[in-house]
């Protein structure tokens, strides 16, 4: 094999391996393994590569952890999300997590009174 060919494929592995670690940091484990995503910013992609080759890798990345891994480029930013059907328990658990993380936020909010003019 070509030097340049095999530096090819340790680049590419290794940025499977560094996205599968930033993959797995993002999940929580009560969710067991449902619900991951990462964002990577413009600066990210920047860094990692042709966007074509990070895309690459990161469905490579997300299939090593079971995802069923899917990309969506939206200004400038690199979405990776799972899109595995995702067990009920475990939504409803999101769900309830979602709600309270909302209502912890908008607490502040409902405790304060119009300002008269």
């Amino acid at each position: 094999m070509p030097a340049k060919d095999e530096l090819a494929k340790r680049r590419h592995d290794n940025l499977v391996d560094r996205l599968e670690s930033l993959m797995a940091a993002s999940l929580k484990p009560r969710y067991q393994g449902y619900h991951g995503q990462l964002t990577l910013s413009i600066g990210d992609l920047e860094e990692m590569g042709d966007l074509k080759d990070v895309r690459r890798a990161a469905r490579e990345a997300g299939r090593r952890l079971g995802w069923h891994p899917k990309t969506h480029l939206v200004d400038g930013r690199l979405f990776v999300y799972d899109d595995r059907e995702v067990p009920q328990e475990i939504s409803r658990l999101a769900m309830r997590d979602s709600a309270e993380a909302m209502e912890a936020f908008m607490r502040p909010y409902r405790n304060q009174s119009p300002r008269s003019s």
